[in-house]
């Protein structure tokens, strides 16, 4: 009987619209676009969407340092971030925008359904705002002295010296980040959506989801502090969805944000021309399962908020939320103004974005464990492993085919073969569960066993003598067959690379469904090199590049 393939929406964390990506951006996007390409090479059917977070404070505040309108600058960074990804071949089935007629539509859905179902009330709030620039401060745009420790030039949150959190108006001295000026408090009227109202339904929906044990723990710790309903209007002035009935309140940019990957969904149908609206297959009888990535510091609004207004809405809630660490680069916290830092495409100028997926792999599982970057090491594993492992297994047996005019022998070291094709299979297994560390691991000591293979064989030896021409052709086309079941396992990974393989070995439909057919009989095309080593210049580059910022 054949498994039923599954139907999964997936998607990446949305990328603020307000600057180019860096490397933490890169993290999240190649662990996802990984999964999802294992997931359809299982079979699986997949719909991969992401989008430019394009409202909030921020956005107009950068579009008015710029002397373009909001809109112009959304644009800009949203096609930026869709060729940059695409360069690392994070490939979605549709990138878009937040700042869209399809979101909107959604997002006002939702709200509206949530406010018929009882959970929208009204509270009157205190907040500090700057006379000069006619604006409500949100935490990051006040600066002063903590209440608690009197550390000065603190955040209107929490203070970063005794880690203490408070309200931006129990601030001392409060500073606008914008005039300079001391920030009046003004009172305005906004509306909370009532988590409070849902927290068994959060709690029930996390106990039936498959959330990482790391996850649910870091979960409790909101449930224990208790939940509180979220405020999720802003007054105006503010970039983003007016808040139906109201002509100066906006929805806050992390309640339009999420929405945003079902306004994305809506999008692509549209573009493939299906019948179904992202509604049908968002609702709570789609048969679709809905998964996200994200960093560990937004956990709270994809765990806790979107599960509770997807219910209050009458949405399906996610499957599973998959959570990762931070990135740090060489060993230290990426930062422009401490000359740490690398941008997405200043790594493509200088070296292949298969290095960089497969080093990220390499180090990723499905914890939450932060990853560090460090340029002399991608080097290292890349040389060793790839080049050195994987891609000189086909180096060094190539030649003897030349013989037969590049074409493989009928006989092959069957139990060999026969084992690495078995191991291929749980390899999958290890990218369905995101334990990509394991598998680089495994595919590897594959790559250890191919070229043990050969060592221990010496075709360069019995090539000497024409005797043993057949012993001469069956060593390299098993050693061939090692390195295309290899390459069936990384292509995941190292998509680029793949396919130039596929090209050589002149199998371009190669996939797992018919891994255990051999290639017996089989004219390959002339060898090319198929990966440079990565010089020390290159790395070089790189390191100068991230000092310089």
């Amino acid at each position: 009987m054949t498994k039923k393939k599954k139907e999964l929406i997936v998607t990446s964390a949305l990328p603020y619209a307000n600057g180019p990506l860096h490397f933490g951006h890169l993290l999240e996007h190649i662990q996802t676009d990984i999964w999802v390409r294992s997931q359809r090479i299982l079979g699986n059917k997949v719909i991969y969407l992401c989008a430019s977070d394009a409202h909030g404070t921020p956005i107009m505040m950068k579009a008015e340092e710029e002397k373009t309108s909001p809109e112009e600058l959304v644009s800009k960074y949203m096609i930026e971030h869709k060729n940059t990804l695409k360069n690392f071949q994070v490939l979605h089935d549709c990138y878009y925008q937040t700042h869209s007629e399809e979101n909107r539509k959604y997002s006002e859905l939702i709200y509206n359904r949530a406010f018929e179902n009882g959970y929208i009330q009204k509270k009157n709030i205190k907040q500090l705002f700057d006379e000069e620039k006619k604006l409500f401060l949100a935490d990051r745009y006040v600066r002063g002295t903590c209440p608690k420790c009197n550390a000065e030039n603190q955040y209107g949150d929490n203070c970063d010296a005794c880690g203490a959190k408070y309200e931006a108006t129990d601030l001392i001295n409060p500073v606008s980040v914008f005039s300079e000026k001391t920030p009046i408090i003004k009172e305005s009227e906004h509306l909370f959506f009532s988590l409070t109202k849902l927290e068994e339904e959060i709690k029930t929906w996390i106990d039936k989801s498959s959330l990482h044990e790391n996850v649910i723990n870091k979960l409790q710790e909101w449930f224990k502090d208790g939940l509180m309903d979220w405020d999720i209007s802003r007054d105006a002035p503010y970039f983003g969805f007016k808040i139906p009935g109201f002509e100066d309140k906006f929805f806050y940019v992390w309640l339009d944000a999420p929405i945003g990957y079902i306004g994305t969904l809506e999008k692509y149908l549209k573009e493939i021309g299906s019948r179904d609206t992202a509604e049908t297959l968002w609702g709570e009888d789609s048969n679709f399962e809905i998964y996200h990535f994200i960093g560990k510091d937004i956990l709270n609004f994809h765990a806790l908020f979107w599960p509770a207004l997807l219910h209050a809405a009458n949405f399906k809630k996610p499957s599973n939320v998959f959570v990762h660490g931070f990135l740090t680069l060489n060993g230290n916290k990426m930062s422009k103004s401490k000359g740490n830092f690398l941008l997405a495409d200043q790594y493509t100028e200088i070296l292949e974005s298969d290095f960089l997926r497969y080093y990220l792999a390499s180090k990723l599982t499905n914890k939450i464990d932060d990853i560090d970057l460090n340029l002399d090491d991608l080097q290292k594993k890349v040389n060793t492993d790839l080049v050195g492992k994987f891609i000189n297994i086909a180096s060094r047996v190539q030649k003897f085919l030349k013989i037969k005019g590049n074409k493989l022998g009928n006989n092959l070291e069957d139990e060999l073969v026969d084992k690495c094709i078995s191991e291929a299979k749980d390899i999958y297994e290890d990218f369905k569960d995101l334990n990509y560390s394991n598998a680089c691991k495994r595919i590897m000591k594959l790559a250890d066993i191919a070229n043990q293979y050969v060592d221990h064989n010496e075709p360069w030896v019995l090539a000497k003598e024409n005797v043993n021409e057949k012993e001469v052709i069956k060593i390299a086309s098993t050693a061939l067959n090692l390195f295309r079941i290899l390459n069936i396992c990384l292509e995941p990974i190292i998509p680029n690379t793949a396919f130039k393989i596929k090209q050589y070995l002149n199998i371009p439909k190669d996939s797992l469904e018919n891994i255990e057919i051999k290639l017996t009989n089989h004219e390959i095309r002339e060898f090319k090199p198929l990966m440079m080593r990565i010089e020390d210049e290159k790395i070089k580059f790189l390191k100068e590049a991230s000092t310089n910022g």
